[in-house]
């Protein structure tokens, strides 16, 4: 089964969502049967890149929010990620910019092998270490705590290599519908937005799961030969039970 996550790396609910989707899958009956796929979807593509702006402040002149509604915006999803075991979990006094760059890192880092390790480590260096994911030195950082070669990297960002692919899944995602993120694709036909909590996802995966793995039929027959019993198995025709 194939899951595919949409998401913006400054998107509180976006890691809240990967954490809950996370937790799906390990709880799941046949998670292993799982492959699931980030992909990207920058929310603020007209954000300048530099200076970054505090989240209040992007909240005020994107949305018109007073300081009330700013704190009541985000203190929701800070409250529920620490319940969820994400501690700390930076919102409110965070900072915006351009994601476009570090999405580019992302898709470098899946090239490279390290495609769950680089989105979980982005989103717990943004949220739970508050630094900044803006930058070619911010991004590199990251790219040397993954183990990922150093040059490599930062010709990859300067050359914007993977710039296209990044506009091509945010593309997608729309045509799917995804108005916002995160957004949920299961097996390319069933989409779940919004960040959901671990119970629904589980319900949703098992739901294409029986959809998708229908029970083999069985009938009814009796007195059948070569039908295994808690003593053992025994071809027909034998007298003893062999394992």
């Amino acid at each position: 089964m194939k899951v595919e996550f949409w998401s913006d790396l400054t998107c509180p609910w976006c890691g809240l969502g990967s954490h809950r989707l996370d937790k799906a899958v390990q709880r799941f009956a046949h998670g292993g049967d799982i492959e699931v796929f980030h992909r990207s979807f920058p929310l603020d593509p007209g954000l300048s890149s530099s200076p970054a702006v505090s989240t209040r402040q992007m909240l005020k002149q994107k949305y018109g929010m007073d300081d009330a509604q700013a704190e009541a915006a985000t203190r929701r999803v800070e409250v529920l990620a620490e319940r969820e075991g994400l501690q700390p979990y930076v919102v409110l006094d965070n900072k915006k910019a351009n994601t476009q760059l570090a999405h580019e890192f992302l898709a470098h880092a899946t090239a490279r092998g390290m495609h769950r390790q680089a989105w979980q480590l982005s989103f717990r260096a943004y949220f739970g270490e508050v630094r900044s994911l803006f930058d070619v030195d911010a991004l590199l950082e990251l790219s040397d705590e993954l183990g990922l070669d150093r040059d490599e990297t930062r010709q990859a960002l300067t050359d914007r290599r993977f710039r296209q692919q990044v506009q091509d899944e945010a593309r997608r995602a729309r045509e799917l519908g995804a108005r916002g993120a995160p957004f949920l694709v299961i097996d390319g036909q069933y989409a779940i937005p919004g960040a959901q909590d671990t119970d629904t996802l589980l319900g949703a995966f098992q739901q294409v799961w029986d959809a998708t793995h229908p029970p083999l039929a069985h009938t009814s027959v009796e007195d059948a030969d070569g039908i295994c019993c808690p003593d053992g198995c025994a071809l027909p025709g034998d007298d003893a039970a062999g394992g």
